[in-house]
């Protein structure tokens, strides 16, 4: 087409250029011009040279078609006025004396005009169809790239099987993840099992403890979501694509937890896993589970030589993982990671706090940790516990639920004059012997401890046993008995599930990452009151506060216990059932509320994170918890809006932060702001001085904190109600 339209364009600015008394130049010349233009257009009726050469432009670079695409439109209306102006040229010039000796090749040449003609208001239809129609374009080269994947992968397929004979091998950590899937659908169904979650369990070595487990709940899980479908409407449900990647499991990590876990390892976090995938599947959700490196890069389609994937290409609409696991995502993914950083939610027992969590603040202000500058959302940070409000409470599930009938035998269960004590490494029994002699003048003591070497000869050692024994041993026993450490696992409230109570030690000086070693990377500074500040929370006649020091104190608590009864206790939000109601709320409706401002200026985070796509957390707008279950409170100095929430009753809830931080806003809930400024200079704001009526703004949303406090301003806190027993929902929540 170029070389007809360059070619046209020499004798239309022949023609139009002469005059009547300047004669057309022999046309003898352009013989062999038009014998070449004659095959150029038999050449160019070959529409498959062509064709392959736009499926090849279209499959690489999609944007770069559309700008071609522009350019071509613009090219062409410059070619059409410039045509359209020699034809004008044409009409309007003197008629042309008759040329004999060319008469044959002008009529030759007028006939070929005619068909450039045509082909013009070809070329020009073709140009309002790709004008009125873009998306129908964006569709095929969709469509096409789709296609023409899926025939390569198969080619490739084929020339692998060739090359391997009947199929390359599935090596260890390159499950194909979608095999073993269930039939996919569109909406999320409550499952009436777990089976379906086995094949991908059994083939991973790291989820042997997690398959474990989940073997042994499934009874209580089904009945659970039984128990839910019946009391909520779970059917407008849409089932997501749902990437679990326990970096801690990988051996990648040298963390070597999932093997330490049949040895007296710590099993808080692999607890935390399972009931995860537990719930997941249960809730009807695709669950894709990766649990070594090779196993993350195959789902994520990162090419590693090799044997080709042979899975069709899953989109996670939400990633669970760790902070190891998120390093490993980053690490694989390199800036691409980005992509993915909304679907994002981080099991992190201990909690991050804003300023941790801040890459510049951390390190402006010397709070670098191992564990910190993420710079995520504070609430994509899902704790075992609900002990951080900034972040989201996930928690897990005490193991073993049982029916009522089993729950008044348990109560008529008589009870052996013993205790049982909370520590599996003998190292923890260090230095507590005169605490322990304490309570054996009063019980016949019983240890699981990995050795007997370094504990009192008077203790009945278990050893390392299962979980359904130390279930049983809970039963037979009044107390259990906290040795300090280890701090906040699941155990305690087993016991208490198990109608035992529990001897709490109270920590002093409390412990944090400024004064403990254990605590040291964890990116926060919360301070731990007790081994165990849920149950602190919950207290007598249950849980029993002691100092391991003073033997008035222990003998205090032991009287007291050995002359009560208790019922078996579990607070709902560690149930199956409660568990499966919380995440489920959290998936269909939490949301990034903290990037919704009624500000005038763009926020460099805001930036980042409406990059994303609609299932994101952070690229949604804020509808939950609802604006009614926000109840404004006044810090004092010296106060955070944890502090002061919790003194009213309620809970701090940074979701409401941004509704606060407007002057105008303040208004409504009688706080009088004369003048007001925007500042990132501290994690208070917004605050106000009562002197002088200023208030201050938050300019940063990654610093929005519920857990700091000033020494002099007042605080304008965002807190609301919760559900007994259920205090990750407020009561409008479900």
């Amino acid at each position: 087409m170029e070389s007809i339209v360059k070619f046209v364009d020499e004798i239309l600015n022949m023609v139009g250029s002469s005059d009547d008394s300047s004669p057309l130049p022999p046309l003898k010349d352009y013989k062999e011009e038009l014998q070449s233009l004659q095959i150029k257009m038999e050449v160019e009726k070959e529409k498959g040279q062509l064709r392959d050469e736009m499926l090849k432009e279209l499959r690489s670079d999609k944007l770069h078609l559309q700008q071609q695409v522009a350019h071509m439109e613009k090219h062409l209306q410059l070619q059409a006025e410039k045509e359209e102006k020699n034809v004008q040229q044409v009409k309007s010039a003197s008629p042309l004396p008759p040329l004999k000796d060319c008469k044959e090749e002008l009529q030759s040449l007028q006939i070929k005009m005619e068909v450039e003609k045509e082909k013009g208001q070809l070329r020009d239809e073709m140009l309002k169809e790709l004008r009125s129609d873009k998306l129908h374009l964006q569709q095929q080269v969709a469509h096409m790239e789709k296609h023409l994947q899926l025939q390569a992968e198969k080619e490739e397929k084929n020339v692998q099987q060739v090359k391997s004979g009947p199929g390359c091998p599935v090596l260890p950590g390159r499950v194909d993840l979608l095999e073993n899937s269930e039939a996919v659908s569109d909406h999320a169904v409550v499952r009436e099992s777990l089976t379906g979650l086995y094949p991908s369990l059994e083939k991973r070595v790291q989820f042997r403890w997690i398959h474990q487990r989940i073997r042994s709940m499934e009874d209580i899980w089904v009945k659970a979501g039984r128990s839910l479908s019946a009391k909520y409407n779970l059917t407008e449900r849409k089932a997501k694509q749902i990437l679990v990647h326990p970096g801690v499991v990988t051996d990648e990590s040298g963390a070597r937890i999932a093997e330490a876990a049949f040895s007296g390892g710590p099993l808080g976090e692999l607890v935390q896993w399972s009931d995860l995938i537990s719930t997941l599947h249960i809730l009807g959700h695709q669950l894709h589970l990766t649990a070594s490196i090779p196993d993350l890069k195959h789902f994520l389609e990162i090419k590693t030589g090799g044997c080709p994937t042979h899975h069709t290409k899953v989109e996670a609409n939400l990633i669970y993982t760790d902070i190891i696991g998120l390093r490993q995502i980053q690490a694989i993914l390199q800036a691409s990671w980005i992509k993915y950083r909304c679907r994002i939610r981080v099991l992190d027992t201990f909690g991050t706090e804003p300023d941790f969590n801040h890459v510049d603040w951390a390190k402006e202000h010397n709070l670098q940790s191992p564990y910190g500058s993420l710079n995520l959302i504070p609430m994509q940070f899902y704790t075992m516990f609900p002990h951080t409000p900034d972040n989201t409470f996930l928690g897990f599930v005490v193991q073993h639920q049982r029916s009522s009938e089993e729950t008044e035998r348990l109560k008529s269960t008589t009870r052996q004059n013993q205790a049982l004590v909370y520590g599996k490494r003998a190292t923890f029994w260090e230095g507590k012997e005169a605490y322990l002699d304490v309570i054996h003048k009063y019980l016949e003591i019983h240890g699981t401890v990995d050795q007997s070497a370094g504990i009192p000869d008077y203790v009945k050692n278990h050893g390392i046993i299962r979980g359904t024994e130390v279930q049983a041993l809970l039963r037979q026993s009044k107390v259990f008995v906290g040795l300090s450490f280890p701090y906040e696992g699941p155990a305690p409230l087993e016991a208490l599930a198990n109608g035992c109570a529990f001897l709490n030690p109270r920590l002093h000086p409390p412990q944090s990452s400024l004064n403990t070693e254990f605590f040291k990377d964890k990116p926060n500074i919360r301070e731990v009151t007790s081994q165990h500040p849920y149950a602190e929370a919950i207290g007598e006649p249950y849980v029993w506060m002691v100092d391991m020091h003073n033997s008035t104190d222990v003998e205090r608590a032991l009287t007291a216990i050995l002359n009560q009864t208790i019922e078996p206790y579990l607070p709902y939000e560690f149930s199956c059932e409660g568990m499966l109601q919380r995440v489920n709320i959290l998936i269909e409706k939490q949301v990034g509320g903290m990037l919704v401002y009624g500000m005038g200026f763009c926020n460099y985070y805001i930036i980042i994170f409406f990059s994303s796509l609609p299932q994101d957390f952070c690229n949604s707008t804020w509808s939950w918890p609802p604006l009614s279950a926000l109840q404004v409170v006044k810090a004092e100095a010296k106060t955070s809006c944890k502090q002061a929430c919790q003194k009213m009753g309620l809970i701090c809830e940074p979701t409401f932060f941004p509704h606060l931080n407007s002057a105008d806003n303040h208004a409504k809930y009688g706080v009088d702001c004369q003048t007001s400024e925007f500042s990132d200079s501290h994690l208070v704001f917004p605050a106000y001085n009562s002197s002088s009526k200023h208030c201050v703004l938050q300019s940063d949303p990654l610093l929005f904190s519920c857990v700091r406090s000033d020494q002099s301003l007042i605080r304008i806190c965002p807190c609301r109600d919760y559900i007994k027993d259920q205090i990750a929902l407020c009561q409008a929540c479900i």
